[in-house]
């Protein structure tokens, strides 16, 4: 991050903390749903995605999605099963959001990206959910349900976060933080 300013860090911090004590409350509901439900687990992911999502949205600079998204990982670790990996894992999800950013070297920040990043994400989970919770195994409905459900909610997560990044902007809360968002070209399309 090249303008890592206290106020950035901290912004990203609190961002993250926030996001850890959702995951927190994710995790109350995630292991009934594995139990009842395991094709469904994929649909509780998607809560993952909103600390790198504000970040990404409301900031509009390079890693502070990654960082973020870290962070929220630190804040959930001591309560979840999978401890410090719980790290690791949050840090994956704001890398692969990251990545269409990157792709183009930060020099494009459209909208759309985010979208890219939270469906090529939930690609990833469909893969975790469907081996993890041997989906293969059951009836095709389920496996269907399965997926739409890995991929939809990393996506609809991720509209929740910039709706909320939006909310943010205009409060006005976050003006010098982040960088310029892209013109809007003729036509209405960024």
């Amino acid at each position: 991050m090249r303008r890592s300013t206290t106020r950035l860090l901290l912004t990203c911090a609190a961002i993250g903390v926030a996001g850890g004590i959702v995951f927190i409350l994710e995790g109350l509901v995630s292991g009934t749903i594995a139990a009842v439900a395991p094709f469904l687990y994929g649909a509780t992911l998607g809560v993952y995605f909103l600390p790198g999502a504000i970040a990404i949205a409301l900031l509009r600079l390079p890693g502070v999605g990654l960082l973020t998204a870290t962070l929220a990982g630190v804040v959930v670790s001591p309560f979840t099963s999978i401890s410090f990996r719980a790290i690791g894992a949050a840090a994956l999800i704001g890398l692969l959001q990251e990545l269409p950013f990157a792709a183009t070297l930060y020099r494009r920040r459209p909208v759309w990206l985010l979208y890219v990043g939270a469906v090529l994400a939930g690609v990833v989970l469909g893969f975790v959910v469907y081996f993890a919770f041997a989906v293969a195994a059951l009836a095709t409905w389920a496996q269907v349900l399965a997926w739409v459900a890995s991929i939809g909610s990393p996506v609809i997560f991720t509209a929740i976060g910039h709706a909320v990044a939006d909310g943010v902007r205009r409060t006005g809360v976050a003006r010098g933080l982040s960088a310029a968002p892209e013109a809007v070209r003729p036509g209405g399309t960024r």
